[in-house]
């Protein structure tokens, strides 16, 4: 009888900028985008033999009936350029950033992740997505806003062009003989001409191979359109879902779909966002977790919350009294932009939390904590341990992206404490094996393709 070996976890540890889940009033809270802010967790997470570390992007200021509200997102610097600072001062972390396809070109952002991925010797990804709003539009052109199919066809022409422009350099097309003076291989380099419905362009690229084939390429996808275009493109694959039996499903569905578009399951990776909260036991940790939510639960949090799914200046009620009796009102004008909206039907969003109220007799407040994420790993150092393992060696995932509520120092304790215990079980590197983060995330180096590179 055959059994399987044991997984190597893979770790991330991300800056999400200020937001409802970070506690920026915190006394241990530093600067969301001063770079020793992004240094400390990069580094801390190198120690911690982590495989990458991910920094998330914001491109507008998000606003409750015009004004910014102060608990969430209050800027964050560009991410490719936090990123190759950051190249600088570690050596093994891969450096992940989140970059949009609706408001980008394809040949500017492959040119800027092929040349991060120099400068860090391999070690670049990109997360893509897909910007949802007009209101974010309005920064970069007008009429910036797509529906959602369009949204998806544009990402996925996007990845296929810079995937040819990538492809456009062979391994071997630097010759650089000093001796006779020839620097290029042929004249053919680069070279690149893609028409499609959304791109047509033709030229040469100006950046050579990546260190790594290519870029890593990280994607979310929920929808079933979503999961079929991350199993055939992608090489990471952000989960929503963080505990069992969501996340066997979720991950067992994922792993299909690219078997059936001819790769190797092992070759795509799933990686769901966790929290957790240590303690020196689990009543202590679990004491701990609902102090943090009370601190996450502010009340303009709680507010901007409950605003967004009624879509209604919900100011004059007690966010610590009943629910309010008026039904949304989806036809008016956001009363909350630039934040994303996870709610699939308003109203039976509404008629849910009011019927958990009523079980519960729970105030506003009491609901928001009801239905907001909690840490998902929660106990002793050993007891995250072995749950943390338990989780990825029964395929819930490969791995996790771990962040705390306190910036710069939420993995620290983690690091400390839970890596080591992770080690001693075989289960995390003790040492990176790989100079790239496609060869310490155990992914092959991609085959060049695209309508030019046959002829190089």
């Amino acid at each position: 009888m055959s059994t399987r070996a044991r997984k190597q976890i893979i770790l991330a540890a991300y800056v999400g900028g200020v937001n409802e889940h970070t506690a920026w009033e915190h006394p241990d809270a530093g600067s969301q985008i001063e770079f020793d802010t992004f240094r400390q967790v990069a580094q801390t997470a190198e120690r911690g033999r982590f495989d990458y570390f991910f920094l998330a992007e914001g491109l507008a200021l998000r606003e409750r009936a015009g004004r910014v509200f102060e608990h969430d997102i209050a800027g964050r610097p560009d991410t490719l350029a936090v990123l190759a600072s950051l190249a600088a001062v570690t050596d093994h972390i891969g450096l992940i950033g989140t970059l949009s396809s609706t408001f980008n070109e394809p040949y500017e952002l492959a040119r800027q992740l092929a040349s991060l991925d120099h400068l860090s010797g391999g070690r670049a990804g990109w997360n893509v997505v897909t910007s949802w709003d007009a209101f974010t539009g309005q920064n970069f052109r007008r009429g910036g806003f797509l529906t959602r199919e369009e949204r998806y066809t544009r990402a996925e022409e996007f990845v296929r062009t810079v995937q040819e422009l990538w492809d456009s350099w062979a391994e071997d097309a630097i010759v650089a003989d000093k001796q006779s003076g020839r620097f290029l291989a042929d004249d053919t380099v680069g070279r690149f001409s893609h028409a499609g419905a959304q791109f047509d362009i033709e030229g040469r690229f100006t950046v050579p191979r990546s260190p790594q084939g290519r870029p890593v390429l990280v994607q979310a996808g929920i929808s079933p359109q979503g999961r079929d275009f991350a199993a055939a493109n992608s090489d990471l694959i952000f989960s929503p879902f963080s505990r069992q039996p969501e996340a066997q499903e979720f991950y067992a569905d994922v792993k299909s779909r690219a078997r059936s578009f001819g790769r190797n399951p092992d070759d795509l990776k799933i990686i769901p966002g966790a929290g957790f909260v240590l303690g020196d036991s689990r009543a202590d940790a679990e004491e701990k977790a609902r102090h943090i939510l009370e601190q996450q639960l502010s009340d303009k949090a709680v507010q901007v919350q409950f605003e967004q799914l009624w879509n209604r200046d919900l100011s004059a009620y007690d966010i610590d009294g009943p629910l309010p009796s008026i039904d949304p009102d989806p036809e008016a004008p956001p009363i909350i932009q630039g934040k994303a909206f996870i709610y699939q039907d308003r109203f039976e969003t509404v008629r849910r939390w009011r019927a958990l109220a009523e079980e519960k007799g729970l105030s506003i407040r009491g609901v928001a904590a009801e239905v907001s994420a909690r840490a998902d790993f929660i106990g002793t150092p050993e007891q995250v341990a072995d749950a943390l393992d338990a989780f990825i060696q029964n395929d819930g995932a490969d791995g996790v992206v771990l962040g705390g509520h306190v910036t710069p120092g939420g993995i620290d304790e983690f690091v400390d404490k839970v890596v080591p215990l992770l080690q001693e079980r075989g289960s995390l590197r003790t040492e990176y094996t790989g100079s790239t983060l496609r060869e310490n995330l155990g992914l092959p180096v991609p085959e060049r393709r695209g309508a030019l590179a046959a002829t190089v």
